[in-house]
């Protein structure tokens, strides 16, 4: 950590996602202008992936003795492999990070269960406002924070919204504290 730079974890208050899952909001305070959060997940249960594996092949076993075609037992292996590898590649996010620079944007990054990463960045010029937004899902109201970005032909308007922390999906609790900070920053901007 470089000097000046404030680094805290939220331990005061335990965090879930929409599912009641347990995640840890994380915050580094650079400066008075440059915040970043970021939200992890639980890491991939190697139960959980020994169970289906096992469910699988015990299934292909059964085909396999049923028909007796060992291309059954192939295909279950190869199967279950190459879902493993796209779902720890592209599927599961271990953590994502928001970090907001006063003069300069936002970054969006999702860091994934195999060690890839993907960045977004936005010019703060392109914001018009950071704020909590809600949505019905499956008969229950959800709120996720995202970015208003501002229409180039009417400056009052909006153009898109960027939604975000879109894995990790924390309740309102973890979004206020997110939001109050970046309200701050964008403040001062």
């Amino acid at each position: 950590m470089q000097n000046g730079d404030q680094h805290y974890s939220m331990e005061d208050e335990t965090y879930t996602d929409i599912d009641g899952k347990a995640i840890s909001l994380e915050c580094q305070s650079h400066s008075g202008f440059c915040r970043e959060f970021t939200v992890s997940s639980a890491k991939v249960s190697i139960g959980r992936v020994m169970v289906y594996t096992c469910a699988v092949w015990l299934s292909a076993y059964i085909v396999f003795f049923i028909t007796e075609n060992t291309a059954v037992l192939s295909s279950a292996i190869i199967i279950t492999l190459v879902g493993m590898m796209v779902h720890i590649h592209f599927v599961k996010v271990d953590h994502e990070t928001l970090l907001i620079i006063g003069s300069l944007g936002v970054q969006v990054s999702s860091s994934y269960a195999s060690g890839r990463e993907s960045t977004d960045f936005i010019e703060m010029d392109k914001i018009k406002d950071i704020v909590i937004n809600e949505a019905i899902h499956m008969q229950t109201v959800i709120y996720y924070l995202c970015i208003l970005l501002k229409d180039p032909s009417d400056p009052e308007a909006v153009s898109s919204v960027v939604p975000l922390f879109q894995s990790s999906k924390p309740r309102l609790n973890c979004l206020v504290k997110v939001y109050k900070s970046c309200q701050e920053i964008l403040a001062k901007c």
